[in-house]
């Protein structure tokens, strides 16, 4: 760990008060980044002070016109915004496709998929101005093989996976980096939205036998978000433990 990888970019991590966001906050702080938190949740204050990042909103990103003001806001405070690293999402229920509650269906690609996309979308502009950017999506191997009773999870995170692809390829003659990471199940809080069997089915399908661990995806994310990940955009980065095939 390099305590001085990050100093002088400013890191903005939504989802950033529990969880993978966490995580990769702490790990972005711990290597010298500004970091600003994002996140719908009120312990974002909170959670702010504990790891004491320099800057947090309480945020709600299906809200296209607060993300782009919260941007502004953010890259006034902090001198500029340099990483993204969109990570607020949700799970939504484990029903089968054809009771999926239609309400509940909306809710899931509102966060996970045009949530992400507002805040791709909304520093986009701030990066351009820097002349630097990294932009790091939260997939899931459920974008690439679809987990049975989780439909809109798994549509949101393929998603979020082409969304990743296009803005890549678009910006790839610009100092912009935009990857996403397509973790397997991770041990988080995030367990306590699925149900008891939903868990057991995604442990079983990883040939490693266990969860990912947070720290194992911040230091992923922490690499896609520095100077060496400077040949590598639009591009997917497993860390499955051995369940991707592709």
């Amino acid at each position: 760990m390099d305590a001085t990888r990050f100093q002088g970019r400013t890191a903005i991590v939504t989802g950033g008060a529990s969880g993978i966001g966490r995580g990769i906050a702490e790990r972005l702080l711990a290597e010298g980044a500004r970091v600003s938190l994002w996140d719908a949740d009120p312990a974002v204050a909170k959670v702010a002070a504990e790891i004491k990042a320099q800057h947090y909103a309480q945020l709600d990103v299906t809200d296209p016109a607060s993300v782009t003001e919260v941007a502004s806001v953010t890259a006034e405070a902090l001198g500029g915004i340099a990483i993204l690293v969109a990570s607020a999402g949700i799970t939504g229920p484990n029903v089968p496709g054809e009771e999926y509650p239609v309400e509940a269906w909306k809710q899931v690609i509102d966060i996970n998929l045009n949530g992400v996309y507002y805040c791709n979308r909304a520093v986009i502009a701030h990066m351009r101005r820097g002349g630097y950017g990294r932009i790091v999506n939260i997939a899931s191997i459920a974008g690439k093989e679809g987990n049975p009773n989780a439909s809109a999870y798994s549509a949101s995170k393929a998603a979020v996976i082409g969304l990743t692809k296009s803005l890549g390829k678009e910006l790839a003659e610009t100092e912009i980096r935009v990857n996403c990471i397509t973790p397997a199940a991770i041990a988080t809080p995030m367990f306590s939205q699925m149900t008891e069997t939903h868990i057991a089915f995604m442990l079983s399908k990883i040939p490693m036998k266990r969860f990912g661990l947070v720290p194992e995806i911040a230091a992923l994310v922490t690499w896609l978000c520095s100077e060496e990940c400077s040949f590598s955009t639009g591009a997917v980065f497993d860390i499955s433990g051995g369940r991707a095939t592709y």
